[in-house]
């Protein structure tokens, strides 16, 4: 990842202006271009996405307890921190695109399961597994 990318000057879209749907089209355009699709298996990007995963947390070891702070308190920091999420959620995205999954049905169906899991009487203020309450 190239940090050292200017930080764009225009006025940016923000999480209420863009869909998901939007963020879909625009990673698949941009692999279209590419012509990247014969990469982007799903084994692929499954693989990718856990890599970039791994580079987002990479940012907070070693940190001390409650040191996540003063890391995204440093511009610097932050703006590393703010581009590994957007990898993450780029190549998520595309492993939807590519499985044919739709993000906002995925989240419902799972909200609905964490529902039934983690009732506000057994699980509020514990950080218990499900299977522990």
């Amino acid at each position: 990842m190239d940090f050292d990318a200017k930080e764009p000057t225009m006025a940016q879209p923000t999480d209420r202006e863009t869909t998901l749907q939007d963020l879909k089209e625009e990673i698949a355009r941009f692999t279209a271009k590419r012509d990247w699709q014969q990469f982007h298996s799903p084994k692929n990007l499954a693989m990718a996405l856990v890599s970039e995963a791994a580079e987002l947390m990479a940012h907070f070891r070693w940190a001390a307890d409650g040191g996540d702070g003063a890391i995204l308190a440093d511009p610097v920091s932050v703006r590393a921190v703010r581009l590994e999420v957007a990898d993450v959620l780029l190549l998520l995205a595309e492993f939807a695109n590519v499985a044919g999954i739709d993000m906002s049905q995925a989240v419902a169906e799972k909200m609905a399961i964490n529902e039934d899991r983690y009732s506000v009487e057994k699980s509020r203020g514990t950080s218990q597994k499900y299977d522990r309450l």
